[in-house]
């Protein structure tokens, strides 16, 4: 039986790669003070559109419930993290939260991201803060240096230097191009010049201001390499300069100011980022930015917020990509019994292995042979063979897998020691 399209089960390998980055992400999340927070998977769909509105149902997986009312899966964790926070009128500020799960798209299914995927995700609501934006970057850095991956770049721009360069460019406010320029701007990644020309072209944005505005988005370097190659009096451009120079202050040395990066979401209104493995052509392995319009859609004027999020998959790719994918040493004990009358002394041994921490397995059922027994288990390192002979003497034969060899040792030795003996790691 087939699976829907764009769905894939995650099996045990994979599911030991994502509780390692789950795992350095929380020691991160700690060091910087994050409290963790999983908002509800479903939310109503009216709370999904607060910021994109109807057309966001081309993205999302939606539905009635036995009630009839509208819901959706949550495609990321900002907005039930916002919906939370603005209904929490008590709540002390700033508020920090990380959040970590699977979130569902109704996207077209690509290398390193199906239709189900996990994020990690950070939240920091409160007053609009620079120093919250650099947290960010800083953290996003940390984590990529605690998981020890190489040939990172985090790109940094800001979405008030874009819209004033279109709004100037176009000679409009109207929010329609603006939107339509930004989700150009936004495939310059994914797609040739081109075809990103043809495909806007067709939506009524003239062709010479979309090559200027494709030329603009080529600009990226430090402050210094490239502002002579724009007009530095755009809106935005002191506040990323500033954010450049913290960043640096904190020893965050793979920036660079690219102004390609936009990101596609609508509710997006300063600060944006994205970071890259620049020896993979997967795409962005994190994004994130300043979002003080999504608190004010949900009727909070007072609050600012900001967050980044990591797709988990992608991270995985890369650590395959650079050999740093972590291996399961969970060394497995295997409990064998000589004949059907050893059966149930075999099952009391390999529960009080258990119940003293060792991993341990045995065949549930009585009438296979020994011989069969040992076939099962060459994974274990060591096996515990129950004879009759040796567990009247209150006794067992300990086995290494590895080499063959076999000693007799009390079960009493074994349940004491079994630390030592079994070389747990």
């Amino acid at each position: 039986m087939d699976l829907p399209r764009g769905m894939k089960d995650i099996d045990d390998e994979e599911m030991f790669k994502i509780k390692y980055v789950r795992e350095n992400f929380v020691q991160i999340s700690n060091l910087f003070g994050f409290k963790f927070m999983n908002p509800s998977p479903i939310e109503l769909l009216s709370t999904l559109e607060t910021k994109s509105g109807p057309q966001i149902k081309d993205d999302i997986y939606f539905f009635k419930d036995k009630h009839d009312r509208e819901v959706g899966l949550r495609f990321d964790f900002t907005m039930g993290l916002t919906r939370f926070v603005v209904s929490q009128k008590s709540l002390k500020l700033p508020a920090k939260l990380a959040s970590f799960g699977g979130v569902y798209r109704y996207d077209e299914p690509q290398k390193g991201r199906y239709r189900y995927f996990h994020q990690w995700n950070i939240e920091i609501f409160g007053k609009p803060s620079l120093a919250a934006d650099a947290e960010l970057i800083e953290f996003t850095a940390r984590l990529f240096e605690k998981l020890r991956l190489k040939n990172i770049i985090i790109d940094i721009s800001n979405r008030k230097i874009i819209q004033s360069f279109v709004t100037n460019l176009f000679q409009t406010d109207d929010p329609k191009i603006i939107s339509d320029v930004f989700r150009a701007m936004d495939k310059v990644q994914k797609k040739r010049k081109e075809e990103i020309i043809s495909e806007y072209e067709k939506k009524g944005l003239d062709k010479e201001k979309l090559e200027k505005i494709l030329d603009f988005s080529a600009i990226k370097g430090s402050p210094e390499e490239i502002q002579n190659s724009f007009d530095t009096s755009l809106d935005g451009w002191d506040e990323l300069k500033e954010l450049y120079l913290s960043l640096s202050d904190r020893d965050i040395n793979n920036i660079r100011i690219n102004f390609g990066i936009v990101r596609g979401l609508d509710y997006y209104s300063g600060m944006v980022f994205e970071a890259f493995d620049t020896s993979s052509d997967i795409g962005a392995l994190v994004g994130g930015g300043r979002y003080d319009n999504l608190p004010k859609a949900f009727g909070r004027d007072d609050l600012g917020a900001t967050g980044v999020a990591g797709g988990v998959e992608r991270i995985i790719l890369s650590l395959e990509a650079q050999g740093l994918t972590p291996k399961k040493e969970i060394v497995i004990t295997s409990v064998l019994y000589v004949n059907d009358e050893m059966h149930a002394e075999a099952l009391a041994i390999a529960s009080k292995l258990r119940q003293i921490g060792v991993p341990t397995v045995i065949d549930y059922y009585p009438g296979k042979s020994l011989k069969k027994q040992m076939e099962s288990a060459t994974e274990s390192k060591f096996t515990v063979i129950v004879g009759p002979k040796e567990f009247a003497e209150n006794k067992v034969v300990l086995r290494n897998m590895k080499d063959r060899s076999e000693e007799l040792i009390s079960i009493d030795d074994l349940f004491k020691n079994a630390d030592s003996i079994l070389k747990k790691p």
